[in-house]
């Protein structure tokens, strides 16, 4: 799994939150969520950004590029 999908997982299962419902936050279908998850999908930039928003990171932080 890519770093992407891991810190996106564990952000997710500390907030207690479902894939179904972070997908209707960031306003993706859960079929795609589930998808950025496991490694098999990319989200758009406007999803990247509303994501690092909704857990208060870095952009770079999601993929990996820092560890802030």
């Amino acid at each position: 799994m890519d770093v992407f999908a891991e810190r996106l997982k564990e952000l997710r299962i500390q907030n207690h939150m479902t894939r179904r419902e972070l997908a209707q936050i960031l306003n993706v279908k859960k079929q795609s969520y589930s998808r950025y998850e496991l490694g098999t999908g990319q989200p758009s930039l406007e999803t990247l950004c509303r994501t690092a928003e909704y857990y208060n990171v870095s952009v770079d932080y999601l993929p990996g590029i820092t560890e802030i």
